[in-house]
């Protein structure tokens, strides 16, 4: 007769060893009621529970403002870094760690104009990470400025006459530059579709571009109502399935990813706000190959060697 262990038994009654939800989570989140953040969250815990990805090889990075709080209710490594610098921090860690996984959450303000610079070089480099910018065209934390996505007239405490502006349209800007590979738009008020892009952009070898709209319940309540949530859902055996009851909010209509000029036409226009994947290039290197391609690796000793080689250089002798 085979003695039956404590483990056995365990293996025999339950999944020993995978992961549940509670792996992928903290404290309760302090976001408003009704905060699009919210949903994002639960998302990225769902997508990280389907795949049993150990959460110590995930890092989740982030900058300043509502949406930059997503580290601290993520059960993974996290750092939440300074206004605008979310980027080359991520980029950073994906040089530094090639082997983990790297989400990157922003808000409209933390990626349009304060990190500016850095959104339009890393878009360049194409390095392999998750970006998510959650754009409620506002800066909410720190209590109603405009932001560079703002409408025209919005009133805010920076623009209480209005803002005088047209709001920066993103999509049409990254379209504009060079060795971008993933472009994708989704919005925190279609669960379904965000989650089927989510999973979409997780599945890129490369820097996976997410622009995520959305209200914010306290100072932009009736953001994208009306005739601003006109919106034209993208079809393509290769890009973000269109649930049928999502299909019933807009717009449906075919459209080839790959298709660099089709693209680059969609972009341009934000009324309709295209909703799913506008543009991917499988074919961009990440920055990580291009890199490492230029690099020769080198064994312990023989970098020990090296180094040795080097210092000797600075070394005085004494008679």
């Amino acid at each position: 007769m085979t003695s039956l262990t404590v483990t056995d038994f365990l293996s025999d009654v339950c999944d020993v060893g995978e992961h549940t939800l509670s792996d992928y989570e903290t404290e309760v989140p302090r976001w408003c009621k009704g905060c699009g953040d919210h949903g994002v969250l639960s998302t990225l815990q769902r997508l990280l529970l389907e795949d049993q990805i150990d959460p110590e090889n995930v890092v989740s990075v982030s900058g300043i403002g509502c949406s930059s709080r997503l580290p601290h209710y993520l059960r993974t490594y996290g750092f939440h870094g300074i206004h605008g610098r979310a980027l080359p921090l991520s980029l950073g860690v994906t040089l530094a760690r090639p082997e983990l996984r790297v989400i990157t959450v922003m808000g409209d303000g933390d990626c349009f104009s304060i990190g500016a610079g850095h959104w339009l070089h890393t878009l360049r480099y194409n390095p392999r990470m998750l970006v998510l910018v959650l754009d409620n065209e506002v800066y909410a934390l720190t209590k109603n400025q405009a932001s560079p996505t703002s409408q025209k007239g919005a009133v805010t405490n920076t623009s209480p006459y209005g803002a005088y502006l047209e709001g920066m349209n993103p999509l049409s800007v990254i379209m504009g530059v060079a060795g971008v590979s993933f472009l994708a738009q989704s919005a925190t008020w279609l669960p379904l579709h965000l989650e089927a892009t989510i999973r979409r952009a997780w599945n890129h070898n490369g820097m996976a571009f997410v622009r995520i709209m959305q209200r914010c319940p306290v100072f932009m309540p009736d953001l994208f109502s009306g005739q601003d949530a006109v919106m034209r859902f993208l079809q393509h055996e290769t890009g973000v399935e269109v649930d049928p009851l999502v299909a019933r909010r807009g717009e449906l209509v075919t459209h080839d990813p790959q298709d660099l000029d089709a693209a680059q036409k969609l972009a341009r226009v934000a009324n309709p706000m295209p909703m799913g994947l506008i543009y991917h290039n499988p074919n961009v290197p990440s920055y990580g190959e291009v890199r490492n391609g230029r690099v020769k690796k080198v064994g312990s000793q023989e970098l020990i060697s090296k180094m040795d080689a080097m210092l000797d250089k600075y070394t005085v002798q004494l008679d």
